[in-house]
């Protein structure tokens, strides 16, 4: 669905264009679409049951958005978080912050 919606997005008349990749719920390339892109926000599900959130997806799109001048902001953590190939169920309430404390926004 990315492709498929970005494609149309890219040529849109917009001025300031930021892309919401939210709730991410697999890994996806966005490099060709971040010509004109100013901010790219990713951020997980979050519900009891949440789809999950792998953590390399959400590097995946930084070193994307680093690779193209792009900003990048980590929103939230899912609550359903894979790290290190471990599972983590977060709190509603905690999902901003710890996505904060992983200090990767560009």
């Amino acid at each position: 669905m990315a492709d498929f919606r970005l494609s149309i997005f890219e040529n849109l008349p917009i001025k300031h264009k930021n892309i919401i990749c939210q709730p991410l719920i697999e890994k996806i390339d966005i490099s060709k679409y971040l010509k004109n892109v100013e901010l790219v926000i990713v951020g997980g599900e979050s519900d009891y049951n949440a789809r999950p959130l792998d953590y390399d997806w959400v590097l995946f799109i930084r070193q994307q958005c680093i690779n193209h001048g792009v900003k990048f902001n980590f929103r939230q953590c899912g609550s359903n978080f894979l790290k290190d190939g471990k599972t983590y169920k977060i709190n509603v309430r905690q999902l901003c912050s710890q996505a904060k404390k992983a200090n990767i926004d560009t």
